[in-house]
């Protein structure tokens, strides 16, 4: 059993589930034909467009769910001390992931039906309830991948939230593929296709993914293994991208890219296989030199325990024994706090105003990237491959922002606040390059934006189980992702829908020229300013800590 269900295999099956469940991020796929059959303006587009974002970011209820079915233990357990804490499972994850399917399955049903008009056009409420349900199905999965990888491999906690949601930032390209590959020109066949393909690789799935004790740190290489799939993964896609800027292909042309992709994505669990056989015989090479050690001392070998530096791993039981910690494992901002103490602290909303404001102006972007090519002259295609784009730089940041992270961590020694900061800072560049209009400049804008939107997706995640633990993590983190759709609401409704109807034509509510979007984009870079002042201010209250905990972790591996 060790072999189909262990920690490396659940990699791979979180990945497979993450590139699959990120339907949002490919809004701008089926958005004209949901405003032409609804018969929607801008701003009601764009309300639809913001509780989805709701539903995608508002992650209480997964967090909830997942702290009630799945154990707990502390990381740094140290003999001698009294109980801190004790966790009961009652299912496991696959539950959290069981209900992120049915909701998935049920939002983009009902949005399906109602275009191709087998239900009649539903009020705008009801829509915008479908599309929070349909997306809110992915905050579920995500939770339970990023905070079960995060429980697996803790030590390189930055590296595992970066594959995972990178993997969640690089499915929107992924799902244009096989839109392009199997449904070109009919998004309201795509709908039907979100409806049914999560759901079933996550059904297909679920039982891979669990919680494992793990004995041992030596696992980097392994997870760098699945690091290079991604990014060759990646460069096939850029390369598949660009080349359909260049040439249509034809349909054999576009089958024999989709089953290159296909391979490349099932790669991920040759690598687990390798990871497991090669930790399988380590410990058993352990294990054997060992019991010749004991048995040449006259020492009973069936009296041998190996010792905890081994690699070994095995399921978490559903009762959790005695967990034992000392006062030097727990840092002053390390303690477990439930989301309502994480709430009381200033650090809570901090990272909450940068949501609102940095990751807020992030979705107003790629919510309103059909409407800006539009306006600006861009071709379908253009605009499908700009879409397509913006999925390869939100997983560069998602993917890129884990692995820096960890390593100014690790060797440098310097706090994640500052690479969040320098992000912000990044990203008011990108909406000034996208205001100024010039042909081009929407390759260009959206790149900086991107990457910077897609590293916050990895970086709060890991300051938050730093700062606040990870018991409640899942709940924490995403509290402060509901900042997100927040600020989407206020920056895309608000600014950049009002701000659009007011110069489109009142005829076919169609605009075109720089005027369409150049005052929204400057507004969205002061914001993005005042985020970035915000997580600088940040990175001066956690220097301190950090330093406190890249001392220990020194110390721990001394």
């Amino acid at each position: 059993m060790g072999w189909v269900a262990n920690r490396w295999t659940g990699v791979a099956a979180a990945i497979w589930i993450q590139w699959s469940c990120g339907a949002s991020y490919t809004f701008s796929i089926y958005s004209s034909v949901l405003k032409s059959t609804q018969g929607y303006d801008q701003s009601t587009l764009d309300t639809v467009s913001v509780f989805k974002d709701i539903g995608a970011n508002f992650g209480v209820l997964s967090g909830l769910l997942y702290s009630a079915v799945t154990p707990y233990t502390r990381r740094h357990d140290v003999p001698g001390s009294p109980s801190k804490s004790k966790w009961t499972s009652l299912a496991g994850p696959w539950v959290v992931l069981a209900a992120g399917a049915i909701q998935c399955f049920a939002g983009f049903i009902f949005i399906w039906a109602a275009v191709v008009g087998l239900i009649s056009p539903p009020p705008v409420p009801v829509m915008c309830f479908f599309a929070w349900l349909a997306s809110n199905g992915q905050t579920f999965l995500n939770t339970t991948n990023v905070v079960t990888g995060l429980r697996n491999f803790p030590e390189y906690s930055g590296t595992i939230i970066g594959i995972m949601k990178g993997f969640l930032g690089l499915s929107g390209a992924i799902l244009i593929q096989i839109y392009h590959t199997f449904f070109d020109g009919d998004p309201a066949t795509y709908l039907l296709m979100l409806a049914l393909l999560p759901p079933f690789i996550c059904l297909l799935l679920m039982f891979l993914l669990r919680i494992y004790e793990v004995h041992g740190s030596d696992y980097k290489k392994h997870l760098d293994g699945f690091s290079v799939v991604t990014v060759i993964i990646v460069a096939y896609l850029m390369f598949i991208i660009v080349l359909q800027n260049v040439v249509s292909f034809p349909y054999w042309g576009r089958m024999f890219a989709f089953v290159i992709l296909m391979v490349l994505l099932a790669s991920p669990f040759g690598i687990a296989f390798k990871a497991h056989w090669e930790e399988s015989r380590k410990f058993a090479q352990s294990y054997t030199i060992e019991r010749g050690s004991s048995t040449n001392k006259g020492t009973s070998s069936s009296n041998y325990s190996p010792p905890v530096d081994e690699v070994e791993y095995h399921e978490l039981p559903s009762d959790e024994g005695q967990v034992q910690v000392t006062s030097d494992d727990v840092l002053p901002r390390e303690e477990e706090k439930n989301i309502l103490q994480a709430m009381c602290t200033v650090d809570f909303w901090m990272l909450f105003v940068t949501m609102i404001s940095g990751l807020g102006s992030g979705l107003a972007t790629i919510n309103n990237m059909s409407q800006i090519g539009q306006s600006l002259g861009y071709s379908t295609i253009e605009i499908n491959n700009m879409v397509s784009l913006w999925s390869m730089w939100n997983f560069l940041g998602r993917f890129g922002g884990g692995h820096v992270s960890d390593y100014i961590m690790h060797r440098k020694g310097w706090p994640r606040p500052l690479l969040m900061a320098a992000t912000l800072g990044i990203m008011v560049l990108g909406h000034l390059t996208i205001a100024s209009g010039f042909r081009g400049t929407l390759y260009v804008g959206p790149v900086l934006v991107g990457i910077c939107y897609g590293a916050h997706w990895s970086l709060m995640p890991t300051i938050t189980s730093e700062i606040f633990g990870v018991k409640h993590m899942g709940t924490i983190f995403n509290t402060v992702a509901a900042a997100s759709p927040l600020g989407s609401y206020i920056l895309s409704v608000r600014v950049v829908g009002y701000i659009y109807d007011k110069q489109a034509d009142k005829a076919d509510n169609s605009c075109f020229g720089n005027d369409c979007f150049m005052l929204s984009f400057f507004i969205l870079a002061g914001v993005a300013f005042i985020a970035f002042l915000v997580g600088l201010a940040l990175y001066f209250r956690t220097r301190r800590f950090y330093k406190l905990v890249v001392i220990r972790r020194l110390k721990h591996y001394a």
